[in-house]
């Protein structure tokens, strides 16, 4: 019996080509941006994001794809082709080295590395004009969760410190090659530009911090935190917020978990 050949690593290439350009549409590229693409693949997205952008750098890990790449799209001063992996790229440098002051990043990300890569791309925030990423529905609908909802957590948090996501469009299993046995969404992140207070947020530790408060979500925050800080502390910076003792991390805003974060820092 002859063995259905799958894509490496994950992959389920866009072989729609509407729903390539619906995608390429929603984007809303600037003639000015420089694009950076995760994953291009055979390139199928590539060349509508260079006929959009002015710059555009793909960054594809197999070699193999890398060499078909190079062979299927023609020398082109707005396109540049990297081996490598998106989780060892630094944006900022990649920015800095196209004369760019940020970079807006597409990808059609491999389901299974989703959050590593939403982790490194925001690690870079202030180097991003914006994101659009293709992930699985059920991320997305995380990535969007507000507080009080089933799907609010931990990733619901740490994209909305960063930016403002919102689902841009459905995709069904059938638009891919191979079809996936889930449904997917691109998700757009509109950027949320850096605080202009003094006593900037500590993003290592209040990160740290939001993983405690929802380790175990049907535990409340006191519950949660009482290994990092005594109880009384923590139902006195709960008092200050004017909320009850038994509220969970599910329950608060990002502004709320990190004013709630700074209080018992403070003491």
């Amino acid at each position: 019996m002859r063995t259905r050949t799958r894509p490496k690593l994950g992959q389920h290439f866009l072989r729609d080509t509407a729903f390539r350009r619906r995608i390429a549409d929603a984007l809303a590229l600037l003639p000015d941006d420089l694009a950076v693409e995760i994953g291009p693949g055979s390139g199928a997205m590539t060349e509508l994001l260079a006929a959009r952008a002015r710059r555009v750098v793909a960054i594809e890990i197999d070699p193999a794809w890398v060499e078909k790449l190079r062979e299927k799209l023609p020398p082109d001063s707005k396109l540049e082709i990297l081996q490598g992996d998106i989780l060892a790229t630094d944006l900022a440098a990649l920015c800095r080295r196209h004369g760019a002051a940020n970079c807006f990043v597409f990808g059609n990300v491999p389901y299974y590395i989703t959050s590593p890569i939403l982790h490194h791309l925001f690690r870079f925030a202030s180097s991003l004009r914006g994101m659009a990423l293709l992930v699985q529905r059920e991320i997305a609908e995380r990535l969007v969760a507000q507080p009080g909802s089933r799907d609010y957590g931990y990733l619901s948090a740490v994209a909305q410190l960063h930016s403002r996501p919102r689902i841009m469009l459905s995709v069904p299993p059938g638009a891919f090659s191979p079809p996936p046995k889930v449904q997917s969404a691109l998700v757009g992140f509109q950027m949320i530009p850096p605080s202009p207070e003094g006593n900037p947020l500590p993003i290592n530790e209040f990160l740290e911090f939001v993983k405690r408060c929802f380790a175990q979500k049907r535990k409340n925050l006191v519950n949660n935190l009482k290994g990092e800080y005594a109880r009384v502390r923590i139902e006195g910076g709960l008092a200050e917020l004017a909320l009850p003792r038994a509220t969970r991390a599910e329950q608060l805003s990002v502004r709320e978990l990190a004013s709630l974060f700074k209080r018992l820092a403070a003491t």
